[in-house]
């Protein structure tokens, strides 16, 4: 401030991440994309939140405290799907624990409220993202209130923030408080009940706290206002206070996406962390993401809900630029891109075919349960993308790390031929979650016949390539509607392919997603008449179907081998080639997350 002559500023962002000045961080990109708008900002890191002293370090801010507590939700960050606290924080100096409080956005508003009480604050980031309405919340197991209440903050900007947040920097310079800012879309904010809305009303918290059909409802509700063309305007009582959500941002263009990305970054941490290191820097430094958002509309993933059901991409020109940027101002670069991707890799450039057709889709997924025929399948752009990129003359290799949709990429044979050739260094992580027709339909991902085919023609296209290569599957127990039998059946499978999963997810079920109504409530708010689900639930229970993912581990054998006798299939205990669980102790077998899919 001092070097800039700044005597205050405009906004001060809170976060709960260390500060990598990239794009890839949201507080950075908030930063520098205000910066841009001329707009003094500064950012407090990882504050100490025992005290309001380090909220207070920058001063009052003129306008706004935009509160983050950082690229990923604090409790996903600090606690695993067993509700263990975790021994690492990516977004930490050396991977340190302890950096952040849990509900950090709602720690980080009070402080800041106790620093200078008369300060605006905005929320944002994806924990107020997902908490956004009444919610339930795995941690504690209980529906908690719209975060917008607990934190006591003046306004909540969610998913893509860039034109709400410069909206709201604006009308607050010009003299309007951001707790009167009632009309900018992908916010949310508190009404009275007198308040004239023409709003689609939620069940209130305090209907959804107490009954899981009325949970279930707002949560179909609230997810099929989920395109920004024609999505209503939703409120939610709780108590004498409504919580109103405007409709999503709309999706930015390219041009704009453009900008926001080529905004000047250090693209690095800031020089106070002494050369530390940091994972999630680490991670994704050398990599460049290509677009935003995703139409899959899996249930137990929160993008949607987040970054929009609408892609939103990035220019070849724009790219191929930061691609410069890297060679020019990035240290250790030896150009080997880490990856060209985003949500979901195989994304860029897909949508719907018709614009008028678009403005009054309802459909949550675009793929799910077939793919819809109004969607663009070719892949011809991003082969074009992948090919420009490659003949970038800084640019030795460039991978493809991102996960990405294989029923999408059956439909263009090129792309899978090319991907192969060019683009895998040896491993393509893949995530069929399952191969049972239950668990896939909660999921709302492809049948397993599916993921077989893609395998099959990836197959094929790395002997083309004359190369080795390996998929790494992805599988989820204990998600919503997945039985014992089912897991005992994927298990098989697994062994049946010479699979021996090393990373394996057991559900967390996270704010908001559809996955999550149904772990609560029992019921599939999707269905007509909320029709039941089976939830496997219990820490036993759990680990057991987590078991099964790890039928190799001997530190599974006597779980598994009780497992089985309670489901009276004794004859799969021992070391055979159709058996699981055998001797306790005994490895079966080397450990491999990989599956080889060709003979070189």
């Amino acid at each position: 401030m001092k070097t800039l002559g700044w005597e205050s500023l405009d906004v001060i962002l809170v976060t709960g991440d260390a500060y990598v000045d990239h794009p890839s961080f949201g507080a950075a990109l908030i930063g520098r994309w205000l910066e841009a708008h001329a707009f003094k900002v500064g950012i407090i890191a990882q504050p100490d939140w025992n005290s309001a002293s380090d909220f207070a370090s920058l001063g009052k801010p003129n306008l706004f405290f935009g509160v983050t507590a950082g690229n990923m939700d604090s409790m996903v960050n600090r606690y695993t799907s067993e509700k263990r606290i975790r021994s690492d924080d990516a977004y930490t100096p050396e991977g340190a624990a302890g950096k952040r409080p849990d509900r950090a956005a709602n720690v980080y508003a009070q402080r800041c409220r106790e620093a200078f009480k008369e300060a605006p604050i905005v929320l944002g980031g994806i924990e107020a993202s997902l908490r956004r309405l009444a919610h339930f919340d795995y941690w504690s197991e209980k529906v908690r209130r719209s975060i917008l209440l607990d934190a006591k903050a003046d306004l909540l900007v969610y998913g893509n923030a860039e034109r709400a947040i410069l909206e709201i920097a604006r009308r607050a310079q010009a003299g309007e408080h951001p707790r009167q800012m009632h009309d900018i879309r992908g916010t949310a904010h508190i009404a009275d009940l007198s308040a004239c809305l023409d709003a689609l009303a939620l069940p209130a918290f305090e209907e959804v706290s107490a009954d899981p059909r009325a949970y279930a409802l707002a949560s179909r509700l609230m997810h099929q206002e989920s395109n920004p063309l024609n999505a209503k305007q939703l409120a939610q009582r709780h108590g004498g206070k409504l919580v109103v959500v405007n409709p999503p941002p709309l999706p930015l263009t390219s041009d704009e996406l453009d900008s926001v990305f080529e905004l000047p970054y250090a693209r690095a941490p800031h020089p106070i962390y002494r050369n530390a290191r940091i994972p999630a820097w680490e991670m994704i430094r050398f990599s460049i993401q290509i677009l935003r958002g995703c139409f899959g509309g899996c249930a137990f993933c929160s993008i949607t809900e987040h970054e929009g059901r609408i892609v939103q991409n990035r220019s070849v020109a724009s790219v191929l630029r930061e691609v410069g940027e890297m060679k020019a101002r990035m240290k250790g670069f030896t150009g080997v891109l880490s990856d060209l991707g985003g949500p979901t890799a195989n994304m860029y450039r897909l949508g719907c075919k018709d614009e008028r057709t678009l403005k009054i889709c309802r459909r949550l997924s675009c793929v799910h349960p077939t793919i819809c025929r109004n969607l663009v399948t070719s892949h011809q752009p991003l082969l074009a993308l992948y090919r420009a990129v490659r003949a970038h003359p800084d640019v030795k290799k460039a991978l493809v790390a991102s996960g990405l949709r294989y029923d999408l990429a059956l439909c263009d044979p090129d792309y899978i031929d090319e991907l192969a050739a060019h683009h895998v260094g040896g491993y393509l992580k893949i995530a069929p979650e399952h191969i049972e027709p239950g668990p896939l339909a909660h999921m709302m991902k492809p049948s397993v016949d599916v993921y077989e085919r893609f395998q099959a023609r990836f197959q094929v296209a790395a002997r083309k390539a004359g190369k080795s290569l390996y998929l790494i599957p992805y599988f989820i127990a204990a998600h919503p509607g997945t039985t014992d039998q089912d897991m005992l059946k994927l298990a098989l499978w697994l062994k049946r392919h010479g699979i021996k999963p090393d990373q394996v997810q057991t559900f967390l079920p996270s704010p908001l997603s559809l996955a999550t109504a149904m772990y609560h409530t029992g019921l599939n708010p999707l269905s007509p008449d909320l029709k039941p689900v089976y939830v496997p639930k219990g820490g036993r229970q759990r680990r057991i179907q987590k078991a099964f993912l790890r039928w190799h581990d001997p530190e599974n054998a006597r779980l598994l081998q009780e497992a089985l006798t309670a489901m009276g299939r004794k004859e799969l205990i021992g070391t055979g080639e159709r058996q699981l669980a055998g001797t306790i102790g005994a490895r079966q077998g080397p450990r491999s997350s990989k599956q080889r899919i060709n003979g070189l």
